[in-house]
């Protein structure tokens, strides 16, 4: 009877990890940003970003875009290899290509969206602003690393020089692709905001707001009925399909595992408590920082689950965690894993993998134990 009986509150812990959030992160946060990746992937040309990573571009133009490009896909860091593969092998620098293997995983739409509205804003910033800084410099260094490679890639270029592809001429007006997105990243500002703040200043002069929402509601249908304008006027009947269409595709393939790892992850914390990695990752010291990296480096963690699992299994929302650890996890883990490891060794080899995955344990440390000590 005792197992029994473990074994259903081992559940129940599991349901209620799992209704948390879907109530307090999900419906708000995770819907919204949803439809924000579908529409980069549906109105964003890759092509178009993927042609300035040659060895030849200045690194000023082909770094920041290798770090931001990660906002167009909404993977892991096995899903990344395909993409990382196929411009790695069709000529691209070394270092843009790296900064975009790791930026890809790590810094995409859906991730700091979730790791702010879960875990807090001040990591899901810094972690955003980190992997970014991250990304290009682990490239730049890949780079110096290995020079040669490179060289060999741009006297290759010189014997058989590449097209210039097209541009696509958009007959919208330029105001408004920026004008859809920017209202799409206020409603997933606004909806996962708790705006505590604005509360307390209204009720300090008097007015008398029960609910965040009755200041949401009115910014999210305003926001709302724009996109939807903008959709019917400035856009054609095959882009919102095909926008729906990615939208669904990413829902397919994130949801389903974010449910079930958030189910599993309460399930291990009934077994697992948080206080049992206090000892190792409740400081912010460089070893614990330096474990959290490898842990990170080793784990395979799909898209949006490292969140639950620093939040709850490594303890972070309960303080049994360290601000410093968590970050370096958020660093490192999605970024590489052990299976991702294997196939990097088959793309470009096992010196240049061991480099890159070194120099993203040793920099996702040092991150975490700058934010842990200076910065929180």
């Amino acid at each position: 009877m005792d197992i029994i009986g473990m074994i259903i509150r081992s559940l129940g812990s599991g349901m209620d990890s799992l209704l948390d959030y879907i109530v307090n992160h999900t419906i708000t946060c995770l819907i919204p940003a949803l439809f924000i990746a579908g529409a980069i992937a549906a109105f964003v040309k890759k092509d178009a970003i993927l042609k300035y990573f040659g060895p030849s571009v200045k690194r000023y133009i082909s770094y920041p875009l290798a770090a931001v490009s990660g906002t167009v896909l909404a993977v892991c860091s096995c899903t990344i290899l395909p993409l990382f593969a196929g411009i790695y092998k069709k000529g691209s620098g070394i270092g843009p290509a790296t900064a975009f293997l790791y930026s890809g995983p790590a810094i995409n739409v859906l991730a700091i969206a979730y790791t702010a509205s879960a875990l807090g804003y001040d990591i899901g910033a810094a972690r955003a602003i980190i992997a970014v800084l991250m990304s290009m410099v682990i490239g730049f260094l890949m780079s110096v690393i290995y020079r040669k490679h490179d060289r060999a890639l741009m006297e290759e270029a010189k014997k058989n020089p590449m097209l210039e592809m097209a541009s696509e001429k958009s007959e919208r007006p330029k105001w408004v692709p920026l004008a859809f997105f920017l209202s799409l990243l206020g409603i997933l500002i606004f909806g996962a905001s708790s705006f505590s703040n604005v509360m307390e200043f209204a009720s300090s002069i008097g007015l008398d707001i029960s609910s965040p929402w009755m200041i949401k509601f009115p910014i999210v249908y305003a926001l709302t009925i724009g996109i939807g304008l903008m959709s019917i006027y400035y856009f054609k009947k095959d882009e919102i399909t095909d926008w729906g269409m990615e939208t669904w595709d990413l829902t397919k393939k994130i949801v389903p595992i974010l449910v079930a790892g958030a189910f599993v992850v309460g399930v291990i914390a009934y077994f697992v408590p948080p206080e049992t990695f206090r000892p190792a990752l409740g400081n912010e010291g460089i070893l614990a920082n330096l474990l959290a990296s490898v842990i990170g480096a080793l784990l395979y963690m799909p898209t949006l689950l490292e969140v639950p699992i620093i939040g709850t299994t490594f303890g972070y929302s309960d303080g049994v965690m360290g601000s410093g650890p968590a970050l370096a996890l958020l660093l490192a883990g999605p970024a590489v894993s052990l299976p991702s490891m294997i196939v990097l060794t088959k793309i470009m080899g096992l010196k240049k993998t061991m480099t890159y995955i070194l120099l993203v344990v040793i920099f996702s440390s040092l991150a975490g134990f700058i934010y842990g000590n200076l910065i929180v």
